[in-house]
């Protein structure tokens, strides 16, 4: 098989950016089936109770996940440099020292003896803790497939190879529908059927980029790589760890709004919980370009051409925009009708949930581009090396989520919930945007690094 890995360095920078996010967004879509799926056979099969119990160990579940997507993706960055700059040995020890990293973290990650007091601590409902619980057990026993998958995809990303990992996570996603059906109403399993599906998905999503990857023949990772020195160890902390720690941040600040959603009972919980499954659909696309922007940033870094840099992060601005603009008007006009897959029961349980699904779906769809953009300059930054930043946007965003959740209902009553999400997106966009500019401008004076480009 003919390798697909790229550099980003040369050609239109559009171009190059929309054909590497399109892939991505496919296996982003694919990949939401995980959840999508899970939730509207839950809500349809299973009930109403067992949606809520969906949603409330969905932040738990996010954390753990927001944590290893920040370390791996961390660790890319130093990969794309490398390739950008042509050093493959580098490259090959840098991914022999983020496989070591990988492992102690999935061992440090685990969350199986902190699961309970956590939902008990987010005030999790009685009648919706059991079947909460017994999500997070059965999904944090497969975090060794989500750290693999993770990892695995982050090196064929930072090398410009967007297709592989939109393969793993078609194959994945299309037997987590067809295990979904087959354990939940089939064998009658409940939300464990759900979880289960979920995490043989994840298996085969690794394993198919495992054997990939091993196909690339300028990684050539040697045993001694795999002990990195010290020197090594610390600069891939140093990117991955603020990742990680930015989400870990992120993700304190949706518990803390999951505590007050959990406070107004259950049909509110559900009604939560289907637009929070829609999030993902909205967020795809940001979450595309930003993966483009964190490679070709990178690559180009390593190459040190600082214009074309520019004219990369100007091209996928405005395409995120419109992006965004589209898929807010398609929630606004279609956005019900969506969410009422999510959810069934008795007819007054299902029209008032609804209610507030629908409800918060459109505050944040009319807010989507301050989503986009944060995607885009957060992973501009990252690109350029500086996970510091984005980091401490993670904490303004944490900040301004629980000050709305937690005083503006004072206010508002439950209306004032709505707008912790669309607020901690404005803080933080605000944030990155003017970091970005100001490392670019420190950046154009730097020595060594071409104004110009011939391409």
């Amino acid at each position: 098989m003919a390798q697909r890995i790229r550099s980003m360095t040369e050609g239109s920078p559009i171009r190059l950016l929309i054909s590497f996010a399109l892939p991505l967004m496919v296996g982003n879509v694919f990949q939401q089936l995980y959840t999508v799926v899970d939730t509207a056979v839950v809500g349809q099969f299973v009930g109403v109770s067992a949606l809520a119990s969906l949603g409330a160990a969905d932040s738990p579940n996010w954390g753990v996940l927001g944590i290893i997507q920040g370390l791996t993706q961390g660790f890319s960055i130093l990969m794309a440099q490398h390739f950008g700059a042509k050093d493959y040995r580098e490259l090959s020890r840098s991914v022999g020292a983020s496989v070591t990293l990988c492992l102690v973290f999935t061992v440090l990650v685990g969350g199986q003896l902190w699961a309970e007091p956590l939902l008990r601590l987010l005030n999790t409902p009685q009648d919706v803790l059991p079947g909460a619980l017994l999500y997070l057990r059965i999904v944090y026993g497969g975090i060794p497939a989500i750290m693999a998958y993770n990892f695995l995809a982050a090196i064929l990303r930072a090398l410009g190879d967007a297709k592989t990992p939109l393969y793993a996570i078609v194959v994945a996603a299309l037997m987590n529908v067809a295990l979904d059906l087959l354990f939940v109403v089939g064998f009658h399993w409940g939300i464990a059927g759900a979880a289960i599906a979920t995490v043989v998905s994840q298996v085969a999503s690794a394993v198919y980029c495992f054997f990939n990857v091993r196909k690339i023949t300028i990684l050539q990772v040697l045993p001694g790589d795999l002990k990195p020195s010290r020197d090594l160890t610390l600069t891939l902390l140093k990117l991955g760890f603020p990742m990680a720690l930015q989400n870990a941040i992120i993700a304190m600040g949706s518990m803390v709004v999951q505590f007050v959603i959990n406070g107004y009972g259950m049909l509110f919980l559900a009604g939560f919980t289907a637009t929070n499954k829609l999030y993902g659909l909205l967020e795809i696309a940001a979450t595309s370009y930003g993966f483009a922007v964190t490679s070709y940033v990178g690559q180009n870094l390593g190459a040190r051409l600082v214009n074309r840099i520019k004219r990369g992060q100007r091209a996928a601005a405005v395409v995120a925009f419109l992006t965004s603009v589209v898929i807010a008007a398609a929630m606004l006009l279609f956005g019900r009708l969506v969410l009422g897959l999510f959810i069934s029961g008795e007819p007054a349980e299902v029209e008032a949930s609804l209610d507030i699904a629908y409800h918060y779906l459109s505050i944040m769809s009319v807010c989507l581009p301050i989503l986009y953009m944060l995607h885009i300059y957060r992973s501009a930054l990252m690109g350029l090396g500086d996970t510091v930043v984005p980091m401490l946007s993670g904490f303004a965003e944490m900040v301004v989520r629980i000050g709305v959740a937690l005083l503006l209902p004072l206010v508002m009553g439950q209306e004032g919930i709505y707008y912790a999400e669309v607020g901690a997106w404005t803080a933080a966009a605000i944030l990155l945007v003017a970091a970005y500019y100001a490392r670019m401008r420190a950046l154009s004076r730097r020595k060594g690094f071409a104004l110009d480009e011939k391409n």
